[in-house]
């Protein structure tokens, strides 16, 4: 599988070379982090790239709130590092089977998730992000879960992130409350 690689400073780079411009095509190739990947470079690569800020209605709201934060000193203690995983989960038994797939970004402290939807954006830019595992679920069994080596494509990672995000305490547009 073809791979692309995420610089710190939100530069891609294929076969040695800077992406200076062209970042659809690399989409559907690996997405692999240079150590000292934060969520401060994925912003800065969604501006880098800005063609990438389309792939998700939220970006114009996270745009505007990377925007106004500090430039340093954005991460909190509570946590060790933020982690986009993969989950497979076959359902259905009993009732009719299926199959979910489903990316999950999340914050890890020990060996414990954090949720977050807890902090807001201005908090967790320079956490370090980590690529996780995939993790397969059977019939809900979530004791037994298996664990495997997984890839994450460019778009799976621009995107888990950017979804998974909508649902923090960032934007007020983004938040889903119930109208009485």
């Amino acid at each position: 599988m073809n791979t692309v690689t995420l610089n710190a400073d939100g530069l891609m780079v294929h076969d040695r070379n800077i992406e200076e411009s062209e970042p659809l095509m690399f989409l559907p190739f690996r997405a692999e982090l240079e150590d000292g990947y934060t969520l401060r470079s994925y912003f800065r690569m969604i501006l880098r790239y800005s063609l990438l800020s389309k792939l998700s209605m939220f970006f114009p709201a996270y745009l505007r709130q990377y925007s106004e934060s500090p430039e340093t000193d954005c991460a909190c203690d509570g946590m060790d590092y933020l982690e986009l995983s993969k989950t497979v989960e076959m359902i259905g038994f009993p009732g009719e089977p299926r199959l979910e797939i489903f990316n999950s970004f999340h914050g890890i402290s020990g060996r414990e998730i954090c949720e977050l939807k807890l902090y807001k954006l201005e908090h967790i830019l320079d956490m370090p992000i980590k690529l996780g595992k995939l993790k397969h679920i059977i019939f809900g069994d979530k004791v037994d879960i298996f664990e495997f080596d997984t890839v994450f494509t460019l778009f799976e990672f621009i995107d888990g992130i950017a979804w998974e995000l909508s649902f923090s305490s960032g934007p007020m547009e983004c938040k889903m409350r119930k109208e009485k």
